[in-house]
């Protein structure tokens, strides 16, 4: 099989696949340092079940997040379940910190939008660090995308779920049906991850990056991140954007 052929099967059966070596060690450093910074300028503190930083809305702070949008490997595996007319509904960022707890099992689509043939979800998260158990990777439950079920069931214990262990540069793709979480952080470093999530074209953005995206970075984006930011026409303009589509 090739890797998008065995990508498919994989997250056709289990819900989710690993690409590694997507990122250079390079990138992975000059990704974590913007990260880093632009935490410090203007991330924000989750708190409760799942405790964070997180920095939302990436491709407004800093163009040097721009490549994730549409990376050769990656949005051809997106583009078989959501089709080339598909969106960038966000791509945001959590920072897991020493002593951060579990995060809460959930699907990112609503039970009235699950789909078992075609999701209308599909989610990437950029590994920024080596992510294992110890720095609380990300939790996923095999199988529950085809559930049909938007989460597990109030008051149920989640048993039997795995914690994928990936290098740093890789990229963890899973169907947005797929029950997920983040893990507590028992490590002494922080974790840090870019989590970009694509959406059928019909569904509205979670961070819209029309919202203060500067002018001057339209003329550094490529023509196919233009589309898949609804960008075609210019900043501000994402009826005409859309309206294109269908023509």
């Amino acid at each position: 099989m090739t890797e998008k052929e065995q990508a498919i099967y994989e997250l056709d059966v289990y819900g989710f696949t690993i690409a590694t070596e997507v990122l250079t060690p390079q990138e992975v450093d000059a990704f974590r340092d913007a990260l880093i910074r632009l935490d410090n300028e203007v991330g924000d503190e989750r708190t409760g079940p799942g405790s964070c930083r997180h920095v939302s809305n990436l491709p407004t702070l800093d163009p040097i997040f721009f490549p994730i949008i549409d990376n050769p490997r990656i949005l051809p595996i997106l583009e078989h379940y959501l089709e080339p007319t598909l969106i960038l509904g966000s791509l945001n960022s959590r920072i897991v910190r020493p002593g951060d707890d579990d995060q809460g099992f959930h699907s990112d689509i609503p039970a009235e939008m699950l789909n078992m043939t075609s999701p209308v979800m599909m989610n990437t998260v950029w590994l920024l660090d080596d992510f294992s158990s110890a720095n609380g990777g990300t939790r996923i439950l095999p199988g529950s995308h085809k559930s049909g079920m938007g989460g597990p069931a109030k008051g149920s214990e989640v048993k039997y779920y795995v914690q994928p262990e990936a290098k740093a540069g890789s990229v963890l793709i899973f169907n947005g049906q797929c029950w997920h979480a983040g893990g507590a952080n028992s490590s002494q470093a922080n974790r840090h991850g870019l989590f970009a999530h694509y959406r059928k074209r019909m569904l509205l953005f979670q961070c819209d990056p029309h919202d203060q995206f500067p002018n001057e970075w339209h003329a550094q984006l490529t023509d196919r991140q233009k589309e898949i930011l609804r960008m075609k026409h210019g900043v501000g303009v994402p009826r005409g954007s859309d309206a294109q589509v269908f023509k």
